[in-house]
């Protein structure tokens, strides 16, 4: 997969157990930066011993999971590994691994679709151009593609909008409440308050009361009340409506 032209290649080669299906063995050439290495490593680590199917419910998350975190700009890396593990399972029974992903092609200095990119924006969640060029390399050369990036960003997320508005409601169970707190503070909160030198960890969860204590310049800010209503907002809007957020 991906394409020595634009700077980034891989293949995958497995051995497979035909009895049980499971990957006895897994090994890669890849033409790339440290980072695409590390991945291919990560990634042949973490099929081994499995059947084809459980390998295939492994996400380029878990890759770059495996190796700590990577550099949100070399994510396209571990997104990589995951391609060339779908194209050699592909190729394995019997179909051909497709060169070209499906879809009309959006970024014509590497190559990538709409399709590609609609499927990573889902899978990782992405809300920014910069995310989804960090993530598939889209919009990173000319920057001629970048108000389609935009354009898709907006449908996608606008279609979540719609689809969460028409979902019943349905009551969270304590643990579920306490996940998405955490989970709305890491991918909404955390990240504004530590671009301003602050940052923000959750205590505990009692009922609809969130205890947060806030770190960095966010401690004894003169705009910390305010902060705080914020981030109360926010998670009313994604958690539930009833929250109320308390400093430590």
């Amino acid at each position: 997969v991906g394409s020595i032209v634009c700077g980034d290649a891989l293949r995958l080669t497995l051995k497979i157990d035909r009895e049980t299906n499971r990957i006895t063995d897994a090994k890669f050439k890849t033409f790339g930066c440290a980072s695409a290495i590390a991945s291919s490593t990560a990634m042949t680590e973490l099929i081994k011993g499995k059947t084809l199917d459980e390998a295939l419910n492994i996400t380029n998350q878990d890759i770059a999971d495996f190796l700590g975190g990577l550099p949100r700009e070399k994510m396209h890396c571990s997104v990589m590994g995951y391609e060339a593990l779908e194209a050699a399972a592909a190729n394995y029974r019997g179909g051909k691994p497709c060169e070209v992903e499906e879809g009309e092609i959006v970024c014509q200095c590497f190559g990538v679709t709409d399709e590609k990119i609609k499927r990573v924006i889902k899978e990782n969640k992405l809300h920014t151009v910069d995310d989804v060029t960090n993530f598939t390399k889209a919009g990173g050369g000319c920057g001629s593609c970048i108000p389609d990036i935009e354009k898709i960003l907006k449908e996608i997320w606008a279609e979540k909008v719609i689809e969460e508005a028409v979902k019943p409601k349905r009551k969270l169970t304590n643990i579920q409440k306490i996940a998405l707190v955490q989970e709305t503070i890491e991918r909404e909160i955390r990240p504004l308050l530590q671009a301003d030198g602050g940052d923000i960890e959750l205590m505990d969860v009692e009922g609809n009361k969130v205890m947060v204590s806030l770190r960095g310049t966010c401690t004894g800010c003169l705009m910390a009340d305010v902060t705080v209503k914020n981030i109360e907002k926010k998670l009313k809007e994604l958690v539930n409506e009833e929250l109320v957020v308390e400093v430590e």
